[in-house]
């Protein structure tokens, strides 16, 4: 171990300006929060750990217009501490503030420079705690109880913010700790329970100061005095000391928690006057057509206390607002203004559609008025194109959906997938983009029916979130509208398998059929499709293999042979596909079938079966329930293996 004589000293960096930590404090509040917590002496008791670690978050900001750069800039990583100078600048003033606060001092003398002085902060009335963990938790906090303060720090940072043990060091250096060797050689000594496997203990509700729990203090006392002169000053010292509460009180907020700090952009996002919208025609000159060109419709649009209760839900969710979002987006509150896309009544509910650049939200409340069973949905949008902007899922109500379509959508009407000769049933929408309700697709148990939109020349279908799926056919990086009779009867034998990509964010689907196969003894012709379900967030693709014998009834689902996920096969990256199947002639004969996809040249199976040929098809005789290793090559000499 290093010896502190030889501890680095913490460099000169860049002035961090005003703004720029202030951004980072609002972003990363609960974070910083949860340091000062953490750090701060477990002699103060709880109630006065949580007001104090608030309380120094809040007086982090330098007084001039530029600060001292932060001392430690390395991140954490992926998942770790933000890679900010304005962060990492009040981290440091934060840490330093806390490891102060746990020093003694005389009984006379005056605070420190940034230091609170003892008997400050104060709630009357009111015992503020975080919500009590499990036995994992309690152990280690008894555990840093004994610790120094600058050993909890040392174990704090290391724990949730920083990789290495000499970054560590240098930030407590830079906070003005004693002893950081020392310091973290304690940290060093402490014994962790088991806890959680997918995140460190310390990220739990027990040592979160900003998830609370509120219990009363001198009730005896406080009887003998007036009631509601006491209560509405607790109230107001909550709300005004710790929470930051806004002009215009809680109640036009509805279902919204109260805010706990101000922010100028914060602020401005909750402004229904600075909501941005669109022209009518704005999506005739832009350059790719997305939901920032959709003018904003809906007979509730200039509805303001509607808009600024859905900005405040979104921005403060409370405890009874119902909060969904698809896998890999953010719920947090809009960075800025954000733009409207509809605010109307439809059936028993009353519906905000909102648009921040990378998301689309969609609050909606009672049509009675009643905001206790509020909703709150969020989808990420970025890069939407015209395909994937043509509508947004409205409502669900009895098994239907409305849609809202896009302005630029000329014709809409409803096809089932699963019946791909019969026609197109033409379905009605109304003046402002809102379609009549249609049967929620798939929403039989036998998988008798799924329903589609044809909208213009786009197809799209709902797997339950916010924002339909795109529908395409084609080869890997010339995917296009369904539109021939024979891409429709492909869907036909793909549809019941959206089912499995439900809920997962997906962006669009592909069915390419990538290989007709002439099956032994005269059999007829089997298709192999390949089926590709990509998400919003570039991760947890879906790829389906699919064989298809002759004369399987119309609709009838393939049969899947391969799957995998997070596999870029099928797809722009990599535009070829190996599969395999055993098959069963009407003789009763067994043979090893498989296909590719692509520029496959050569497919050879050993194993169980031995065999090659020449091109992307191989069948071979085989046993029942052989098992074969396929291999194949592409055209440059490159070996590919099975989906799997």
């Amino acid at each position: 171990m290093e010896q502190q004589a030889t501890a680095p000293r913490p460099f000169a960096p860049a002035p961090v300006d005003v703004e720029q930590a202030e951004a980072a404090l609002i972003e990363h509040y609960p974070r910083l929060v949860r340091l000062g917590y953490l750090v701060l002496p477990p002699s103060l008791g709880r109630n006065r750990r949580v007001l104090t670690a608030h309380a120094l978050v809040q007086r982090a900001l330098p007084r001039n217009r530029a600060g001292a750069g932060p001392a430690v800039p390395s991140p954490r990583g992926t998942g770790g501490c933000p890679d900010d100078p304005g962060y990492a600048y009040v981290r440091q003033r934060v840490l330093q503030a806390a490891l102060r606060a746990g020093r003694p001092r005389g009984r006379w003398q005056l605070p420190r420079p940034g230091q609170l002085p003892p008997l400050l902060p104060q709630v009357w009335g009111l015992r503020l705690f975080p919500r009590s963990g499990g036995a994992d938790e309690l152990a280690l906090d008894q555990a840093l109880a004994a610790l120094s303060g600058p050993g909890r720090a040392a174990y704090v940072l290391r724990e949730l913010e920083l990789a290495g043990d000499h970054d560590v060091r240098r930030l407590l250096t830079a906070a003005g700790a004693d002893a950081p060797d020392a310091a973290l050689a304690e940290a060093d000594r402490v014994r962790v329970p088991a806890g959680s496997r997918d995140r460190p203990l310390l990220e739990s509700v027990e040592f979160d100061p900003c998830s609370l729990q509120a219990r009363p203090t001198d009730l005896m006392r406080r009887r003998q005095h007036t009631r509601a002169a006491l209560a509405a000053a607790a109230a107001a010292v909550v709300c005004g000391t710790l929470l930051g509460l806004p002009g215009e009180g809680w109640g036009p907020d509805g279902a919204a928690a109260p805010p706990y700090a101000r922010n100028v952009s914060a602020q401005q996002a909750l402004d229904p006057a600075r909501l941005t919208t669109a022209s009518d025609t704005a999506w005739k000159r832009a350059d790719r057509p997305g939901f920032a060109a959709w003018p904003a419709r809906g007979n509730r649009a200039g509805d303001r206390e509607l808009l600024r209760r859905a900005l405040a839900v979104w921005a403060r969710p409370g405890n009874t607002v119902q909060v969904t979002a698809t896998p890999g987006t953010a719920a947090g509150p809009a960075a800025g203004p954000p733009q409207l896309l509809y605010a109307g009544e439809v059936d028993s509910a009353v519906v905000v559609l909102l648009h921040d650049g990378l998301r689309v939200v969609r609050y909606a409340e009672a049509r009675s008025g009643d905001t206790r069973s509020a909703a709150l949905d969020f989808a990420r949008t970025d890069a939407a194109d015209m395909g994937t902007a043509a509508a947004l899922v409205v409502s669900r109500t009895d098994g239907n959906v409305r849609y809202l379509t896009a302005p630029w959508v000329d014709s809409t009407a409803v096809r089932d997938l699963l019946r791909p000769t019969a026609p197109a049933r033409p379905l009605r929408r109304g003046p402002d983009g809102l379609t009549d309700a249609v049967p929620s697709p798939g929403a039989t148990r036998d998988c008798q029916g799924w329903t589609a939109l044809q909208l213009g020349d786009h197809l799209i279908t709902d797997l339950g979130e916010l924002l339909p799926v795109r529908l395409t056919a084609g080869a890997p990086g010339a995917a296009h509208d369904v539109s021939t009779a024979k891409e429709r009867a492909a869907w036909a034998h793909t549809a019941c398998h959206l089912a499995s990509v439900r809920g997962q964010g997906v962006r669009s689907v592909n069915s390419w059929q990538f290989a007709t196969q002439t099956l032994p003894g005269a059999a007829g012709s089997a298709e192999w499709l390949c089926t590709r379900a990509e998400t919003w967030r570039g991760a947890g693709s879906r790829v389906l293999a699919q064989f298809q014998a002759p004369g399987t009834r119309e609709g009838a689902p393939g049969t899947v042979v391969a799957r995998a996920e997070d596999s870029p096969a099928c797809g722009a990256r990599e535009p070829h596909v190996l599969a395999g199947a055993l098959w069963k002639s009407a003789k009763g004969n067994w043979y090893a079938l498989a296909a590719g996809g692509g520029d496959v040249t050569a497919i050879a199976a050993s194993g169980g079966v031995s065999g090659s040929a020449l091109g992307p098809l191989l069948a071979v005789p085989a046993r029942q329930g052989a098992q074969a290793r396929l291999t194949a090559r592409l055209a440059d000499g490159t070996r590919i293996t099975p989906l799997h």
